[in-house]
């Protein structure tokens, strides 16, 4: 790619680069489709000229029938060879389009196409459901682009993960996801490989393993001796040796004083005796194989396209290095396995005898099973493992690439909480969100007060998201974000448990016993807090948390906490080195004006009252 190129692909916007992808791929797939219905008469017809010119030479003896036999058989071949590559490359264009098609759409709020991860939803886990990470329309849910479920669960755990990482970690990360969003060709080609669905990791490794454990030939077959002799140096020998001997009587009857009879024999003795002694071996990995066919071609597909990428990253490296480790056994094994499933895929009624009678083709595809199976097998856990964190991280390159407007956080390596952020904003609000600063200072509490609907909730959940963004090594969505790294906790969305006799108030204690034995397992630990204790009345919860905000005090614990109890304000009174006021205010005249800025200070306009006099007065007429 040329230079000017580059700098053209560089300056397309996400949306005006999937648009003409679209529209390039529609023409290409069209010109394709073209030659579908030309290319089938021209197969048909070479195979039917072929039959015809070797009743003519059975009949007549007439030399030139059979080489006008060979020559359209061979035409045949490349017909179908031909014909083979483009319903291939129809194909991978129609994955391709369909690839660019979903990011068009997600780029206009749909993300149906992608899997929302709703399994991973776990009330229980320190901030994942509070801060809508799975489930539909959850962060999730906008990055998933897995091929595999082995990828989604990667993907899944680096989102959730509470463990306090690394700035080296994160900065490799960060690393491989910035050269990946980078390579838009390497990334598409990668989720293109999936054709729209999910390949099962879990199913396909335990296919794996029972094809590693099985006798394909079995121990009361006859011919097993001699069907493992397949992988024997020796009888690839005597088999080339065939081949070369079918060769020269075919040319001696030809070109010379020997009988047609003699190359036709020879042709019936090694499909007979290919026919005897691996049709049954054969027959069994075609079954095994089958098993796991269409997931393992795409798995063969996906590791090409990694071990040849010529990635740059330290993590991007270690990968290749996983898959390409001792003299690049993965990309040889999986190149040998792709031949064999395409050597299996080609067989059928008309080309079985046709390739054995030509080259022996049954007798080598045992052989290289046999060898795929002695020499590879034991490698594929530790192979589908590094696909499977390639996979996730396209999925966060992807992220990264069709936002452009995120930018990367600046990390801290302090003993300390530290958040600062200009413009701030939800990931999930777009170019509408309302941008806010806001500094979070180690072991201090910000109590913020609101109206309904005036952005408390919201604005707690981005200091939440984007922090989780950051330690995972992607953009996030504000001006600037300067962070250390700290471990997370919220309470948001605390829910009763009657199947286990869970009362609301009894969920809310136990996830802030949850809270407090968390902190005591972290050197620091930035909570956050949106209306807790709203299982009991107002004077008893007031009392309550006030009492919890005192006590925990003592822990390395910084806090944010949401209420609407603006009696709660005065502990900035009490406590003016630690606790903060700051409120999101509302404009009350004839309609309610919500500014959705933070500002310092204690909210003085409540809606609840305004709202509910309209709906009645509305409802009463």
């Amino acid at each position: 790619m040329t230079e000017i190129h580059k700098q053209y692909r560089q300056a397309l916007t996400p949306r005006e680069l999937y648009t003409g992808r679209i529209t390039v791929l529609t023409e290409e797939i069209r010109q394709l489709n073209k030659y579908n219905r030309l290319v089938v008469v021209l197969e048909l017809s070479a195979i039917a000229l072929a039959v015809g010119c070797v009743v003519t030479y059975t009949m007549w003896s007439n030399v030139a029938a059979l080489v006008v036999a060979v020559l359209l058989i061979a035409t045949y071949v490349a017909i179908r060879w031909r014909d083979s590559r483009n319903s291939r490359m129809s194909e991978e264009k129609e994955s391709l389009r369909s690839v660019y098609q979903k990011e068009l759409n997600y780029l206009d709020g749909d993300f149906s196409g992608f899997a929302s991860g709703e399994q991973y939803v776990n009330s229980h886990h320190a901030f994942t459901l509070d801060l809508d990470i799975f489930g539909p329309q959850s962060l999730f849910h906008r990055i998933n682009r897995t091929v595999t479920t082995g990828g989604s669960d990667f993907l899944a755990r680096e989102l959730a993960e509470t463990r306090v990482r690394t700035i080296d970690e994160i900065e490799a990360r960060r690393e491989a996801i910035r050269e990946l969003s980078e390579r838009e060709p390497l990334r598409t080609a990668f989720m293109a490989q999936g054709r729209g669905r999910q390949i099962d990791t879990t199913d396909i490794l335990e296919a794996l393993h029972e094809v590693q454990q099985m006798q394909v030939i079995p121990a009361d077959a006859p011919t097993r001796s001699l069907s493992r002799l397949a992988a024997h140096r020796l009888t690839h020998i005597a088999a080339v040796g065939s081949i070369i001997v079918f060769y020269g009587l075919l040319a001696g009857a030809i070109f010379g004083p020997l009988s047609g009879a003699f190359p036709m024999l020879w042709v019936l003795f090694q499909i007979l005796t290919v026919y005897l002694l691996f049709g049954r071996t054969l027959k069994r990995i075609n079954q095994s194989i089958n098993i796991i066919l269409p997931r393992l071609s795409i798995y063969v597909n996906m590791i090409m396209l990694i071990v040849t990428a010529d990635l740059k990253s330290r993590e991007g490296r270690n990968i290749i290095r996983q898959l390409s480790a001792d003299k690049q056994d993965a990309l040889k094994s999986f190149r040998l396995l792709k031949d064999i499933i395409n050597a299996l895929d080609q067989r059928n009624e008309i080309w079985v005898p046709i390739s054995n009678a030509l080259y022996l083709a049954d007798y080598f595809i045992v052989r290289r099973f046999l060898l795929w199976q002695d020499h590879y097998m034991e490698h594929i856990d530790e192979w589908i493992a590094a696909v499977s964190h390639f996979d996730a991280l396209v999925s966060m390159a992807t992220f990264r690439y069709n936002e452009p407007a995120a930018t990367d956080a600046e990390l801290m390596d302090a003993d300390e909480v530290v958040y600062e952020a200009h413009g701030l904003y939800h990931p999930f609000l777009g170019a509408k969100a309302v941008r806010n600063d806001f500094t979070i200072a180690d072991r201090h509490y910000y109590i913020i007060t609101g109206a309904n609907m005036a952005g408390k909730s919201t604005f707690l959940r981005s200091i939440g998201i984007n922090y989780v963004l950051a330690c995972c090594g992607m953009p996030v969505f504000a001006d600037s974000l300067r962070v250390s790294l700290f471990s997370l906790f919220s309470s948001m969305r605390t829910t009763d448990d009657l199947a286990h006799g869970i009362s609301y108030f009894n969920a809310e204690l136990l996830r802030l016993q949850q809270l407090i034995e968390t902190c005591r397992q972290n050197r620091r630990t930035l909570i956050i807090l949106d209306e807790i204790l709203k299982g009991t009345n107002s004077l008893d919860k007031l009392n309550g948390l006030r009492l919890f905000l005192q006590s925990v005090t003592s822990l390395p614990i910084t806090g944010i906490i949401a209420t609407h109890d603006l009696e709660l304000s005065k502990m900035q009174e009490e406590y003016p080195a630690r606790f903060h006021n700051y409120c999101f205010e509302i404009q009350l005249s004839d309609e309610i004006t919500y500014t959705y800025r933070l500002s310092e200070g204690v909210a003085r306009n409540q809606n609840a009252t305004y709202l509910l006099k309209n709906i009645l007065k509305t409802a009463l007429r």
